[in-house]
């Protein structure tokens, strides 16, 4: 055994690097929305018929709304002249942000985005290059430009443009900020117009925030702002139009006496400026939002350790209260395009935080409460706005941001049937993309120790290095120690003091003695001797199930490189099979825009029997339960209800019977081809008695292991979802058998899915 010490700075640069420019460069792309397979499609795509449309925009220019994607397209537009963290870096090394912040767009609120570096510091230029690309947007947000410039270039788009603009940097914080703010002096009992607020930092952001906290009811006179030259005060020359507005007529005070007795503190410059003893002089309840990035104005430990009273947010995900601005821009955007808004006014953003503020307070979710590895999350001094995971947040933001816009006379487009209109931002986001982003969040809150029989493997090693970087698992690898340590230094991984162990070298002897003796208890009757026991524990799937059993490892992952089913002899024979069952299965997720399918049994059992199919059934209906996820389950055949007869589909037939009698409150049906089970509406229209004429299926069961491998991955390979597997099902402890030639993300996901398999049998 051998340890090794963090340090994984060079990895994680590469890392990065590999990320954005792997595959295909970048994060973002354009895809067709219409037919394009034949000749005609491409006639009225282009010429002639394009010319349609054309003429009818031309007669009336809303009509660009109804025939092109302007009304759910936003620019994400930048110069980079003040991105986070890096500053001026200028248009071009911008553009991996302005491409990640159109991720996030899509990703939460369904909005298309294309991003765009403009090369110009001049406003006059910024603005008039702006104002020739606004006719194809319907949106547009302003992102990473300093300040004061960044004030002059909104208020002039704004007056000069008809369309929702925002600059996040200023409002995005202010909004979430203002949420938790509002949140924080409920629990501190205290009010708005009487706290005494100091403000750490002048940019942008901060006057924005401080503008919004006035429009909530703080008092000008009780701000006291600082920047880089101290107080702003009257007594100070040269202090630009935004920043007078908040000088006090005193003279100059240090931030160190401006803190005593201050009830509220916001940070927005750097890391580090204030310490304990500022902490400990501020007034009862103190609250602080300490919002530098990434490093706080004071840590998050530090400040709750000088005050047990303290109510304190932070920018950073791994503490309480991420003051996160895709709380917000994502949903603010969606109302606004939602109704054709002509701008995003002040109306709009108090809308946007009294419903966010409104939304910590609400009854959290379970799958909420998974994803953050928590039991009760609740409204309190550690949840004063929501977790940036919360799914309610679209259904919560963009309604109230929508309904401000009709109510202040701004929206084009008012909406009449609000339930409707629910239901198209439920119908907007599948939960492909929550389903994966809860599972990290569960497995990084208590990540478990997961050995590799096969860490002389590069997949292997980068993807349980990416694991244990994320802080998602603890891995303990398995092979020939001098190797895996060559590996180790010829691709820059550091795995800190986890373990790294050849099951063969004589220092592991007793612990095989140990191993091998559990294994001859266990098969001794089923003709093992002693001899083949310690000859078995020698090889790595052995001793790695072994350490399983014994709890010295919490979960085994291997396969990588070997036949299936010789990599599950091992663990069965150590670990065997969960009480009551009689048959283990393999299950596939494929992430799907409409969320999560279950594909099941895709790797085990060859030609299973009805009784077989009913366990499978049971198994899989306890993992996707166990993910939070109500299971709506089709037993998949070439017949519907009985419209064709033979083997396979009597056999799923009588499967489906055995269900509906032995467990009816459970949604099963079938025998039925996989095109109904997918298609709620062709269900209702035609078999309207199923139980899946409601909701279509979420989870495939299949008459063969043929038919089950065949369709998981032709699915995967003829469309973008992502297969995340195979699941064992089954097995008494967790253990997971990788398919060979798995890709290094097709097991970083295994690894999730294995932490949050342990996580849930507890």
């Amino acid at each position: 055994m051998t340890t090794y010490t963090r340090n994984n700075m060079k990895s994680r640069k590469k890392e990065a690097l590999d990320y954005h420019s792997q595959g295909r460069r970048g994060k973002i792309e354009v895809i067709p929305s219409k037919p394009y397979s034949t000749q005609r499609d491409l006639s009225l795509a282009y010429s002639p018929g394009v010319a349609e449309p054309c003429l009818e925009i031309a007669a009336n220019k809303a009509d660009v709304y109804k025939y092109t994607a302007k009304g759910n397209l936003v620019a994400v537009i930048s110069n980079g002249t003040a991105v986070l963290g890096l500053g001026d870096i200028g248009p071009e090394a911008s553009k991996p942000v302005m491409e990640g912040k159109g991720l996030l767009f899509k990703i939460f609120a369904d909005i298309d985005v294309f991003d765009i570096e403009v090369d110009a510091t001049d406003v006059d230029a910024f603005v008039n290059t702006v104002k020739a690309i606004a006719p194809t947007f319907g949106g547009i947000n302003l992102e990473d430009l300093k300040a004061p410039e960044a004030f002059e270039i909104e208020e002039r788009l704004k007056k000069e443009l008809n369309i929702p603009i925002m600059h996040d940097d200023q409002h995005g914080t202010a909004i979430i900020s203002s949420a938790a703010l509002l949140n924080a002096l409920e629990i501190a009992n205290k009010k708005i117009d009487q706290v005494k607020v100091v403000v750490s930092g002048a940019g942008a952001a901060a006057i924005s925030c401080a503008t919004l906290y006035v429009c909530l009811g703080v008092k000008r006179s009780n701000i006291f702002m600082y920047d880089s030259k101290g107080l702003i005060h009257e007594g100070r020359d040269n202090l630009d139009a935004h920043k007078i507005k908040f000088a006090q007529i005193a003279g100059d005070i240090s931030l160190a006496n401006a803190m005593e007795d201050a009830d509220v503190f916001l940070g927005l410059s750097k890391g580090g400026i204030i310490s304990k003893d500022m902490i400990k002089a501020m007034a009862k309840d103190p609250i602080v939002f300490a919002l530098a990035n990434p490093d706080p104005e004071i840590s998050y430990k530090d400040a709750t350790a000088a005050r047990k009273d303290i109510i304190m947010a932070t920018g950073r995900s791994d503490h309480p209260n991420q003051v996160n601005n895709v709380l917000g821009f994502p949903y603010i955007f969606r109302g606004a395009l939602d109704v054709r808004a002509t701008e995003i006014n002040e109306a709009m953003k108090l809308a946007a935080v009294k419903s966010i503020a409104a939304l910590a307070k609400e009854l959290v979710p379970e799958e909420v409460n998974e994803a953050y590895g928590d039991k009760n999350i609740a409204f309190g001094k550690d949840q004063i706005i929501p977790k940036p995971l919360d799914p309610r947040l679209i259904l919560w933001v963009a309604p109230a941001v929508a309904k401000a816009a009709i109510d202040s006379g701004v929206a084009s487009l008012p909406i009449e049937d609000w339930e409707a209109y629910n239901e198209e931002l439920e119908k907007r986001l599948g939960l492909d993309n929550k389903f994966i982003k809860n599972i990290v969040s569960k497995a990084k809150r208590n990540p478990k120790r997961v050995v590799f029989a096969e860490a002389d493997h590069y997949k292997i090693l980068k993807a349980a290095h990416l694991a244990y970087d994320e802080g998602i698992a603890t891995p303990i690898l398995l092979g020939n120690v001098p190797r895996i340590q060559k590996m180790l230094s010829e691709y820059g991984l550091d795995f800190g003091d986890c373990e790294i162990i050849d099951p063969r070298c004589e220092g592991e002897s007793e612990r095989r003695k140990e191993f091998a003796k559990i294994l001859f208890e266990k098969r001794k009757r089923r003709g093992l001797t002693k001899y083949e026991a310690n000859k078995a524990l020698r090889e790595r799937n052995y001793f790695g199930a072994a350490m399983v059993e014994t709890g010295q490892a919490d979960v085994m992952i291997s396969g990588l490189t070997r036949n299936y089913a010789d990599t599950i002899k091992p663990s069965l024979q150590m670990i065997g099979v969960d009480d009551g069952v009689n048959k283990i299965a393999g299950m596939y997720v494929l992430m799907t825009k409409e969320g999560p399918i279950f594909f099941a049994d895709t790797t085990v059992n060859l030609n299973p029997t009805k009784d077989d199919i009913v366990d499978i059934t049971l198994l899989v209906s306890k993992i996707v339960q166990r993910f939070k996820i109500k299971p709506r389950i089709a037993l998949l055949s070439y017949s519907n209800f009985g419209s064709t007869e033979g083997p396979d589909a009597v056999k799923m037939r009588e499967a489906v019977k055995i269900l509906h009698q032995e467990h009816p409150n459970l949604i099963a049906d079938g025998e039925v081809q996989a095109n109904f089970a997918l298609n709620k509406d062709l269900m209702k229209d035609f078999f309207s008695f199923s139980k899946l004429s409601k909701k279509s299926a979420n989870t495939l069961i299949f008459p063969t292991l043929s038919a089950g491998n065949i369709a998981y991955k032709l699915v995967q390979e003829m469309s973008d979802a992502e297969a995340i597997g195979p699941i064992l099902l089954g097995m008494k402890k967790p253990v997971h058998v990788l398919q060979i030639g798995s890709s290094v993300r097709e097991i970083l996901n295994m690894i999730t899915v294995a932490v949050v398999d342990v996580q849930t049998r507890l």
